[in-house]
This record gives C-alpha cells, sequence and structure tokens, in this order.
C-alpha cells in the first residue's frame, strides 16, 4: 500500500472511557466525568421538537442547514452567509487543514492544547510549530514569533483543552493586531459559553477578515451526540472552505435538535451559572488540600497531584468515576475531571481525599 509517510506514526483519537467499558467489572454505579459533556443534559424544548416533527428518513437532509442557519444567525447577530455547519468542530478542524496545509506550509499552535489541530496537520504534511503554554496559559508573543512567510494556519483554544485558562480580549485583540493578515487565525470556543468574563469576539470577526471562530453544539448545549459545530467568519473565508464540506455532513436530527436548542438561552445561562458555582467548591478544596490546579473557565479543572496520573485515575475509577488521566494530555502528574452535579462532584472529592490519604501514608 502506497500510505501517506506522514500517517505511520499517527494513532486514532482516544476518548475518555465509556460507562459501558468500565460497569461489568464494577460494584460501584459509574459516574463518567471524562470527556467534559453536560451534567444537565439538554433544553427539555429538543425532546419536544423531535417528537413533533415528521421527519422523513428517506431523503437527505437540508445540506445548507436553512433553519438551523436561521437560528444560529439570529442569536449572533451574523449574516448567514458568515457560518458553515460541520459534523462537530473535528470536521472543521480537518476541513480547515485540508484546505490550507500541505508541504512546505506551517502551522503554529500551543501545546499542550486540542489534539486534532496537530493531527490533521500532520495529515496534510503541513510542519507543526508548538509554542509550550506559560502557567497553562498560550504564550501568545511566542506564538507570534513562530510565525513567517509560511505560516498558514495559527490555532488558539480559548478556554483552552485540557487547562481551562483563558485569554481576555484586550490580549486577544493585540495578537489579532500583529498577525499578517494572510494568516488564518482559529480561534477555538468550545467552551465559550461557560466563561464568566465578556467575551464577545465575534466583533473581532468585522475587523480582522482572516479570524475564523468554531463553537459546538456538544458542550454546554448537551448534544454531543448529535454532531454538530460550525465556524463564524468572513463571507470569503466561508465561500473557500464551503466545497470542502462533505455534502450532506450534518443529519436531520442534529440540525432539528440545535436548532431548536439555539431558542432556549435560559437553559444555557443556567448551566454557566450552576457550573461556576460547583467549580467554585473544587477551588476551594484544592486549596484546603494542597493541590494546584489551573483556573478554568470550562466545565472541567485540571488538578495536579504531584504523582503519576495513571494511578490516580485507576484509584478514582475502582471507585466508580471516570475521570481523564493528564498522561495523554501532555500532563503526566494532573488529572482532568468534568464538573458533574452537586452529589456527583462530592463522591470525586471524598474519592480524592482518600487517595491522598493512601498515597501519603
Amino acid at each position: 500500500m502506497k500510505w501517506k509517510d506522514q500517517i505511520h506514526n499517527l494513532q486514532a483519537y482516544q476518548p475518555g472511557k465509556s460507562i459501558e467499558e468500565v460497569k461489568n467489572d464494577q460494584l460501584h454505579p459509574i459516574i463518567k466525568l471524562a470527556s467534559n459533556e453536560n451534567p444537565y443534559g439538554y433544553s427539555a424544548n429538543v425532546d419536544k421538537a423531535l417528537k413533533q416533527y415528521h421527519f422523513n428518513f428517506s431523503v437527505y437532509p437540508d445540506a445548507s442547514a436553512a433553519k438551523l442557519r436561521e437560528s444560529v444567525s439570529s442569536l449572533l447577530g451574523v449574516n448567514k452567509k458568515q457560518l458553515i455547519f460541520t459534523n462537530g468542530t473535528d470536521e472543521l478542524i480537518q476541513i480547515i487543514s485540508r484546505a490550507l496545509l500541505e508541504h512546505g506550509k506551517n502551522t503554529v499552535m500551543a501545546t499542550p492544547t486540542f489534539s486534532q489541530y496537530k493531527h490533521n496537520a500532520i495529515i496534510e504534511g503541513g510542519e507543526v510549530r508548538e509554542v509550550p503554554l506559560k502557567n497553562g496559559k498560550h504564550d501568545l508573543n511566542q506564538m507570534l514569533a513562530e510565525i513567517d512567510k509560511d505560516t498558514a494556519v495559527v490555532w488558539i483554544c480559548n478556554p483552552n483543552n485540557p487547562t481551562g485558562t483563558y485569554i481576555p480580549n484586550n490580549q486577544l485583540l493585540s495578537f489579532l493586531r500583529n498577525t499578517p493578515k494572510d494568516v488564518l487565525i482559529v480561534l477555538d470556543e468550545a467552551y465559550i459559553e461557560y466563561v464568566n468574563q465578556s467575551h464577545n469576539t465575534l466583533d473581532f470577526i468585522k475587523d480582522f477578515p482572516n479570524l475564523l471562530i468554531m463553537r459546538t453544539f456538544s458542550k454546554i448545549y448537551g448534544l454531543a451526540s448529535f454532531r454538530i459545530g460550525y465556524g463564524i467568519s468572513s463571507e470569503a473565508i466561508i465561500q473557500k472552505l464551503e466545497p470542502l464540506r462533505l455534502p450532506f455532513n450534518t443529519n436531520v436530527l442534529g440540525q432539528t435538535a440545535a436548532a431548536t436548542a439555539v431558542q432556549d438561552q435560559e437553559f444555557v445561562q443556567n448551566c454557566q451559572k450552576r457550573n461556576a458555582e460547583e467549580r467554585e467548591k473544587y477551588y476551594t478544596f484544592c486549596l484546603e488540600n494542597q493541590l494546584e490546579y489551573f483556573p478554568s473557565e470550562t466545565n472541567f479543572i485540571l488538578i495536579d497531584f504531584k504523582c503519576d496520573s495513571d494511578e490516580a485515575t485507576q484509584f478514582l475509577l475502582s471507585k466508580g468515576l471516570i475521570v481523564r488521566s493528564g498522561r495523554l494530555l501532555g500532563f503526566p502528574t494532573c488529572v482532568r475531571i468534568t464538573i458533574g452535579l452537586k452529589e456527583q462532584n462530592e463522591k470525586v472529592r471524598n474519592a480524592i481525599n482518600e487517595f491522598i490519604h493512601i498515597h501519603h501514608e
């Protein structure tokens, strides 16, 4: 087989363990807090819409996602032609990489950050330039220094996954002003609805037509299984990316669910508030137990256990708690924990207390 040279050492994406993977070996009820899913589910309006709508599953979905496009356009106050809808933001990352990266081109990103930026760049044969985080945050000055005439894409995950750290607008604006206009800046805002600070980055698109913002319905909207992501940018960039999108990449159920979820901003705001309250309890717990953590603007927290993260993860798993080891995320002594329901978080903290006691004996 004539495989591309660059794919020989690639590994498939490794998601957090599913409940089905571990439940047969567990005496405890299983609580999954590894994939940053919304523990509060999704808007009740979604179930109503799916039950009431009469789908004809023998025909293709609307390739233009017209209803969803109208809903998102109205919510964000952007032109409908400034939107592209994809099978999760993973597909959008793939489309961007395919459109801009090849041998002789490079892409700049932080490390550690979301793994799919690098993964897709390697597949396309582009050079990957990684800039280490500083205290868990993007080092924007060093990222600027890495940009040259062959840079095609810069990726900024904000808030960052896996650290949860956030770049405020004033710092981001400075970066945008200093980036060459022929470089596409991709601002991945998968967790933006969880941010407490002012974060209206959509206004930046008017002044920076080389900016593309990615968002998703998989996180705060709680529609992860429907796989709906989207991008917002200048009409010119969207027009360049659209031909690379698969013709029927989002399905009729996903489009309907997402279009309905957009209408229920009360649900979104309630989830944000409850998440922030539970996140604060983790901060207090970490301070009381001398555990270092990264201040987060997301629905997860990365905690440093000062030991092999796999050991800590396995201990929590023995208690029926599925969390994410930091080893594959670039933080081998840390554990990333999705912020769940109140009682779930209490169980996690109790288990961590037990682990600390055993580990320090």
